[in-house]
């Protein structure tokens, strides 16, 4: 009978703590993203309209946003699956697998946007134009 109890009682302080790290990871993904646009639209403000170089801060700014976006995802993806530990039906593990997968597939895609924005930028740097 203790024992029990005493599993009970460690069950809900498990299901408290995922709950906190659920919404922790949350909050980390919604600053991070924030802060990435932000930080993106400062660079392209300071770099596209005061100093004309659009193209520049364009492509600047967007590799930021990308990396910050990236970022963001993958604590989405830890807090989808803490979500999941505490459930023990199918159907919400099929919801993770197609969340997992939309989420890698973006993930996946920024992570191409932010090499060949690198590769572009580091040409753009070799060349004398």
């Amino acid at each position: 009978m203790i024992i029990e109890v005493w599993n009970q009682e460690i069950t809900n302080i498990v299901l408290i703590l995922n709950s906190l790290m659920i919404s922790f990871c949350q909050l980390l993904s919604l600053m991070i993203i924030f802060f990435g646009v932000v930080r993106a639209l400062v660079i392209y403000v300071g770099n596209g309209i005061f100093r004309g170089k659009a193209i520049d801060a364009f492509q600047q700014s967007r590799l930021s946003m990308s990396y910050s976006f990236s970022l963001g995802l993958s604590f989405l993806i830890g807090a989808s699956i803490l979500k999941t530990t505490a459930s023990s039906q199918w159907e919400d593990f099929a919801k993770l697998t197609a969340i997992i997968a939309v989420r890698t597939v973006l993930n996946l895609l920024l992570e191409r946007s932010i090499k060949q924005g690198n590769a572009s930028t580091q040409q753009q740097e070799v060349s004398p134009l």
